[in-house]
């Protein structure tokens, strides 16, 4: 995902499961992981071509119940 601002949401995903005491690695992997997810989300419904970080934002809790569902991540 090349839109500006994305790199600044998945430094606060990734940020967010480490203030919740998740491990570096396994913060930044899940972080990107849902960071992804929630952009392929944000883009099937906007469309690629005009996705902005503030897409990616509004699908993170999507993709968050998703892959808890899917047990993705825990």
């Amino acid at each position: 995902m090349a839109t500006a601002g994305s790199g600044d949401v998945l430094g606060g995903v990734i940020l967010g499961l480490l203030t919740q005491g998740y491990p570096a690695t396994d913060s930044a992997i899940a972080g990107v992981f849902l960071h992804s997810l929630a952009g392929d989300l944000a883009a099937a419904q906007k469309g690629e071509a005009s996705l902005v970080a503030g897409d990616i934002v509004d699908h993170l809790g999507e993709a968050f119940v998703r892959s808890l569902k899917n047990r993705t991540i825990s």
